[in-house]
């Protein structure tokens, strides 16, 4: 389920040894409004960099996106690279350069390689269409398995659809977003109204997430609306606006999931809920501390209820929390109250650690905020696989 206007295409340029998909392409058959946000790491690969730049234009067309291959580090060569691949696609689309905007991912440190890269552009322009699975695929890197996820909304009499795609296994750690994702939709919303949407959504999904707490030079969230489902407008804070915004959350939300439970060498993903903070910014945390913790991580692989691990980084957070008054749970089952151990069995713990998805719900009882986080445990797989990255 795909919004209306937008075709796709994806190409084998062969960036690396491998037989898949690796440089893809998007396209709104008109104008179309933009929004993104972009890593928060002070090292910043060049299509980030040009991205940014080219967002500032009034209104966009197509994104152009690379895997095996971040462009990033690499200079005064790695810009001039990154400009004559959105030229490429602006000369073979029949569009301003403008109307691009780029991301790649992949090894940090390396120049594209250009003749590969300019060589495919001329192909996705002449293989576009409807099927966005090619593109799903192109993006993909250490993921085992494409993601996109759609929702729909009525807005204004009309039916509005949201669509998203995303690729990310490792260096997943989000202050902004995570990795690269793309969504589309239909909706007729004016730039700003765009942008104030996306970074809402982000805000509670995809900086809700972590895998191995590293924040990566090249996390891009991307979202073009072309206006194609003939809505009325989006009003910033009508109730248009809460339905786009819940559509656009649903679909941010389960990218989230996905990207965690194909993070690499996972088994088992969870999540904390931290309930009872003083302020979001208190409850979001003391969750980040918990779902960074190598011990909780490591504990989470083996399935073992260590619920020490999680009340210690709470106690580091940088949260006053008080020992005395938090609550730990492992789904509905006590694991910690009053500052004492609960006392529920070890056997009815480790049964909750050893699901698929497990459930952790951490008490502070200082107030009324709260925040969810998701992560991931950590496996050996994932050392061999960081271990053997790039040889």
């Amino acid at each position: 389920m795909t919004p209306k206007g937008f075709y796709y295409a994806a190409v084998k340029a062969k960036i690396k040894k491998w037989d898949k998909e690796d440089v893809g392409l998007i396209i709104s058959d008109r104008l179309a409004a933009a929004a993104a946000v972009f890593t928060t790491n002070r090292v910043k690969a060049a299509p980030v960099l040009l991205s940014q730049a080219n967002l500032k234009n009034r209104a966009h067309r197509a994104v152009i996106v690379n895997s095996g291959n971040a462009n990033a580090a690499t200079g005064a060569v790695g810009m001039k690279n990154a400009k004559a691949t959105i030229e490429a696609v602006a000369k073979n689309l029949g569009i301003k350069t403008g109307e691009v905007l780029i991301a790649s991912t992949g090894v940090i440190g390396l120049h594209l390689p250009m003749e590969k890269i300019l060589g495919a552009v001329p192909q996705l322009a002449q293989s576009l269409g409807n099927d966005a699975a090619p593109f799903t695929r192109a993006i993909m890197t250490t993921d085992t398995r494409p993601k996109e996820a759609s929702a729909q909304a009525k807005i204004g009499g009309k039916t509005v659809t949201v669509w998203g795609s995303a690729k990310g296994a490792g260096m997943i750690h989000p202050n902004m977003a995570t990795m690269l994702a793309f969504t589309l939709t239909d909706a007729a919303i004016a730039k700003p109204v765009l942008q104030a949407a996306l970074v809402e959504a982000a805000r509670h999904t995809f900086n809700r997430l972590t895998i191995d707490g590293d924040t990566s030079t090249n996390d891009t969230l991307i979202l073009l609306a072309n206006g194609a489902a003939a809505n009325r407008p989006v009003a910033k804070g009508s109730a248009d606006y809460k339905k786009f915004v819940a559509a656009l959350t649903e679909v941010c939300a389960k990218l989230s999931e996905m990207i965690v439970g194909d993070g690499e060498g996972v088994t088992r993903i969870a999540e904390i809920k931290v309930e009872k903070a003083k302020t979001e910014a208190e409850a979001l945390a003391v969750a980040r501390a918990v779902a960074g913790s190598l011990l909780v991580k490591t504990a989470l692989h083996g399935g073992d209820p260590n619920w020490g691990r999680i009340i210690c980084a709470a106690g580091y957070s940088g949260v006053p929390v008080d020992p005395e008054k938090m609550e730990l749970y492992f789904g509905k089952y006590p694991a910690y109250k009053n500052g004492l151990p609960a006392k529920t069995s070890e056997e009815i713990l480790a049964a909750e650690m050893k699901k698929k998805k497990v459930q952790m719900r951490l008490v502070l009882n200082r107030g009324r905020a709260s925040t969810s986080y998701i992560f991931c445990d950590l496996s050996r797989e994932y050392v061999t696989i960081n271990a053997d990255y790039r040889t």
